[in-house]
């Protein structure tokens, strides 16, 4: 493999997450492939008249294992699991000793959040009520903005290269990738910490998803998150953050870096459709997996393995199922596919940083995670599920991510060294 370009090649070195699986990739890694379900019976201060009884709970979370204290105490909890994720992702890549200052200056950071500290808003909003101004926290506007996620990493390891957010619903962790992954290939930044991050599991969130219809109301924490299970029922939700380090190639190699997976494609659409609902027949979706292939150069039937969105709503898993049949044709039925969120549920803006992460393990150790939840088929998708894991040669992989608002991106991924 030639590793001279005018553009340079993008490799994963380093990977984190806090996910409802475990509080590292290692563990939430293995509790997906052992089948384990990470969504549990909601515990917490919650309202009794709330229709939601599950979710995805990261319950014995410290942030104090990776931040100090001050640190802590202003970051809300979608930042805080951000920062642990990136740290051990930071970590995992070896990068985080000796960083001279120009490299400081050529590593960025980019993290999706969706929707960012709703439950610090809402209690603000009450405590401005009882007491008015006064009782407004100084750090409101600081804890609350998805983009400071990105912000106490960039600080915390004076990271000072470019320095996003992306804040596109239920696609933005993927789209935090990408962007980091271009960001890389123009020559702007030699290594990125890019993924996802959210918390939003809190009383004002659940009802406002609930009232909507799009969660599940199963009181079994098992059963509550079935993608394309003909007895899905709306998604579960859930917290967390998947973090990886995008590197130059080059870079890579001269630091002799273990190497889990190349990015070598990336594509984004937008719907044009409505607020909620994707469009028709996943014509978004479908687009956007074109040009994530097209760009990249490869074929639809070169690819061995898919981590759907598969969120569990009964017409975003149909449509999202057509998507996938109209891109990939006769190929669906030898493609291995993959929906994590039945054994995660939904992190919302997190999702796409944690699946990106499973993808690129896939990739690396040739194995496809099950669909937890899924057990009964659905006539009207024509997609083959497990629910157990299967060992695969996994050269070329896709993750995609679809989010409200009619936005959608996806990542190929590919075995390195190449096949």
């Amino acid at each position: 493999m030639s590793v001279l370009s005018s553009h340079p090649q993008v490799v994963i070195t380093g990977l984190g997450c806090v996910s409802p699986l475990g509080l590292n990739m290692n563990t939430s890694w293995h509790a997906l492939l052992d089948g384990q379900c990470g969504i549990k019976s909601l515990q917490g201060d919650f309202c009794d008249k709330l229709e939601v009884s599950v979710a995805g709970q990261v319950l014995d979370y410290d942030p104090l294992q990776d931040m100090d204290a001050k640190t802590a105490k202003r970051a809300e909890r979608f930042s805080q699991m951000a920062f642990s994720a990136a740290s051990q992702a930071l970590q995992d890549s070896g990068l985080h000793q000796n960083l001279t200052d120009e490299q400081k200056l050529r590593f960025g950071v980019s993290i999706g959040v969706g929707m960012g500290g709703v439950e610090f808003m809402f209690n603000s909003s009450q405590k401005f009520q009882h007491r008015g101004a006064k009782g407004v926290s100084p750090f409101l506007i600081p804890q609350i903005i998805p983009n400071m996620a990105a912000g106490i990493i960039s600080r915390q390891f004076e990271l000072r290269g470019p320095h996003i957010c992306t804040a596109s619903a239920c696609a933005s962790g993927t789209h935090g990738i990408g962007e980091a992954y271009m960001l890389i290939k123009n020559k702007m930044a030699t290594a990125m910490l890019a993924g996802g991050a959210e918390s939003t599991i809190c009383n004002v969130a659940l009802a406002g998803f609930a009232n909507m219809g799009a969660l599940s109301k199963s009181h079994d924490p098992t059963q509550a998150s079935k993608p394309f299970d003909r007895h899905r029922q709306g998604f579960v939700m859930s917290e967390g953050a998947g973090v990886m380090v995008l590197e130059d190639l080059d870079q890579a190699l001269k630091r002799k870096a273990k190497i889990y997976a190349q990015i070598i494609g990336y594509g984004m659409s937008g719907d044009a459709y409505h607020m909620t609902q994707p469009s028709p027949h996943g014509d978004g979706a479908a687009r956007c997996m074109k040009q994530a292939l097209d760009l990249s150069g490869v074929n639809p039937e070169d690819v061995n393995h898919l981590n759907c969105h598969g969120t569990s709503t009964p017409l975003g898993d149909l449509y999202e199922s057509e998507a996938i049949c109209d891109v990939f044709g006769s190929h669906t039925s030898k493609l291995a596919i993959s929906a994590t969120k039945g054994a995660t549920g939904h992190l919302l803006g997190g999702s796409g940083g944690l699946e990106a992460c499973f993808t690129a393990l896939a990739c690396t150790h040739n194995v496809v995670p099950p669909t937890t939840g899924w057990s009964h088929a659905d006539p009207a998708i024509a997609l083959t599920l497990s629910s157990q894991t299967q060992s695969k040669p996994i050269h070329k992989a896709l993750s995609l991510s679809l989010g409200f608002g009619g936005t959608n991106a996806a990542i190929v991924f590919q075995k390195y060294p190449s096949a």
